[in-house]
């Protein structure tokens, strides 16, 4: 069986605001105050195969950025593991963590705010190999020019600063700049929201075309279902930190299990659906400083009973390839 390129398991991330002077000498005084702590991923598993695109849905809030930052290196778990290639990523040393580091990249959001204003394009794309000793010095501008043809942008324009091409374009070069040192593997965290509608498709077909020339392999974060449901092979559904459900693509949108899961592509828009009225899931989703005891959907769902309220349920094999957190699924 191959060996996944990515593997989680049981990866958690908490943030922890300590208290500043002035809170702990007001605790000592007897005011109640207390540190903070943020759960924003909570036990999470997830196998990703070599060649696959997983998308990684959910509400804002929900843990999903934070997850992919994992993932690539931007953040260290709090708890468990993450596996590049069958290796613990935390335990490697030298050579190897180098080579885990680099051929694991990230695509932002925002181009604007992830580029730095301060360098031209040529300096973007060839700051990290340069560096890194995967090109010389006398070969930076044939490289560069290479890695932005490669990306659909005109290599006359690499002595431009970010501020200077559209959004787009932009998000090119954010593009660019993870692919020039030949990774494998890329998160996208809502890579394409801050387009427009019309550059999106032209972004979208460029991955899917770096897919089939590099044999990437994406996880494909995004709340637009739209979006991963034409992207992806397989669909992750996350909720207040949790997986609840991971099931191919087209089963997942032809048969979701999860009452989440259910709600979410209910209210998707879609053009064979006519005069409906949409309407949000019901209720707000809760604070990551003090998430629901037992199934943190229980608040929201039609279906929660008192086992809800405080038994957490665990992912369940449902069918081959799908699996789903719901005690429904014990009847």
């Amino acid at each position: 069986m191959t060996t996944p390129i990515i593997e989680l398991d049981g990866v958690s991330k908490r943030f922890v605001k300590k208290l500043d002077v002035a809170e702990r000498f007001a605790r000592r005084l007897g005011a109640k105050v207390e540190e903070h702590t943020v759960h924003a991923v909570d036990c999470v598993d997830m196998v990703i195969q070599p060649g696959e695109v997983v998308g990684l849905v959910g509400e804002s809030g929900c843990g999903k950025s934070t997850l992919g930052r994992c993932v690539a290196g931007v953040h260290l778990p709090t708890e468990g593991t993450i596996l590049y290639r069958g290796k613990d990523v935390t335990t490697l040393r030298g050579k190897e963590s180098l080579e885990s580091r680099l051929k694991v990249q990230m695509i932002f959001q925002d181009p604007m705010s992830s580029l730095n204003p301060r360098l031209k394009v040529s300096e973007i794309i060839s700051e990290a190999p340069l560096f890194h000793g995967l090109i010389t010095r006398g070969e930076v501008d044939d490289y560069v020019a290479m890695t932005m043809q490669r990306v659909g942008l005109d290599p006359s324009y690499h002595q431009r600063y970010p501020h200077q091409f559209s959004g787009g374009q932009r998000q090119r070069i954010g593009i660019a700049r993870a692919l020039a040192v030949k990774p494998d593997f890329i998160v996208c965290d809502e890579a394409v929201a801050a387009l427009d509608v019309s550059i999106q498709a032209q972004v979208l077909n460029l991955f899917m075309d770096l897919r089939q020339d590099l044999g990437l392999t994406y996880l494909f974060i995004s709340h637009d279902l739209g979006v991963v449901e034409h992207l992806s092979d397989r669909v992750v559904i996350m909720y207040l930190g949790r997986v609840v459900e991971t099931a191919p693509t087209e089963e997942l949108f032809l048969s979701p299990n999860h009452p989440y899961t259910q709600a979410l592509l209910a209210e998707a828009p879609r053009l064979e659906i006519n005069r409906r009225i949409y309407a949000p899931i019901k209720g707000e989703i809760p604070s990551p400083l003090d998430p629901p005891m037992g199934c943190h959907f229980h608040p929201r769902c039609p279906h929660a009973m008192d086992r809800c309220r405080v038994e957490a349920p665990k992912l369940k094999e449902i069918a081959p390839g799908r699996v789903s957190a719901c005690h429904l699924n014990d009847g």
